[in-house]
């Protein structure tokens, strides 16, 4: 399949939370290998189009097709399963824990947790453990080398930079078609950011197949990554293009900065 083909294709989909509507009817139609930014103040649906897509709400209306298949009814284990994975928002590392625990937390559907198996093969899981260690500081050595090297550290030790790449690992280690990043950046500095953004530049190049889907308010960091874009605004898509194109629409000037 090439790299200009469809990966995901959204028609019509809608999300009702009583009388509001947080999703209006959007057509959205996802390049594989390509990254896609998603656009738009405050409620207007960015974050709740991921929680559709996922699984975590159920769509009022339209579809959710992935590769061909209508994921729209999936749950998130069958979603992730499927090959979508994402991040959120609020951090939602496990603190107490090692760097190791909360990115292999991401690969839980492909570890063998049953009694048995941890009783009795202990070789087995031996084996398992080895090579979950060894993906998770693969990945997270992309990232930052010292991580990989102090991987059995506690999160909660560690600053907001860090943090942002553990999550982003603990998302890739299941080896997704589609990783959708909700505000990585949120909490962190100017520069923090721009190093964030650099790295998952860097990750795009080195992992195959993979496309990715950001939201993000911070405009030059669009500028900066993003193949194409999609502009919402109450839950509706306003505008579609090259960042260029959508910065300079007057429907998307008007959603941010209102008129006189």
């Amino acid at each position: 399949m090439e790299a200009t083909q469809s990966l995901l294709s959204i028609k019509g989909l809608s999300k009702n939370f009583g009388g509001v509507r947080a999703l209006d009817g959007l057509d959205l139609e996802v390049r594989r290998n390509r990254i896609m930014g998603l656009i738009g103040p405050n409620g207007s649906g960015k974050t709740t189009f991921f929680n559709v897509v996922t699984g975590i709400y159920p769509a009022s209306a339209g579809s959710v097709v992935l590769e061909g298949e209508d994921i729209t009814s999936f749950s998130p284990q069958r979603v992730y399963r499927r090959g979508v994975a994402r991040t959120f928002q609020r951090s939602r590392l496990l603190l107490p824990l090692s760097i190791l625990d909360n990115i292999t937390l991401g690969d839980h559907s492909r570890v063998n947790n049953g009694l048995m198996f941890n009783l009795f093969r202990r070789k087995a899981l031996t084996r398992e453990f080895e090579r979950s260690l060894e993906k998770a500081r693969e990945l997270i050595g992309i990232f930052d080398p010292e991580l990989a090297s102090n991987i059995f550290d506690p999160v909660e030790t560690l600053p907001m930079i860090s943090r942002r790449r553990i999550e982003i690992c603990r998302a890739l280690i299941g080896h997704p078609k589609l990783l959708l990043l909700d505000e990585p950046s949120a909490g962190m500095t100017h520069d923090e950011t721009f190093r964030l953004i650099d790295d998952i530049l860097e990750i795009k190049e080195k992992i195959e197949d993979l496309t990715i889907i950001i939201i993000e308010h911070e405009m030059t960091v669009m500028e900066r990554i993003t193949d194409h874009c999609a502009v919402l605004n109450f839950g509706e898509k306003i505008c579609e293009g090259s960042y260029q194109e959508v910065a300079g629409d007057p429907q998307v000037q008007e959603a941010y900065l209102g008129v006189d």
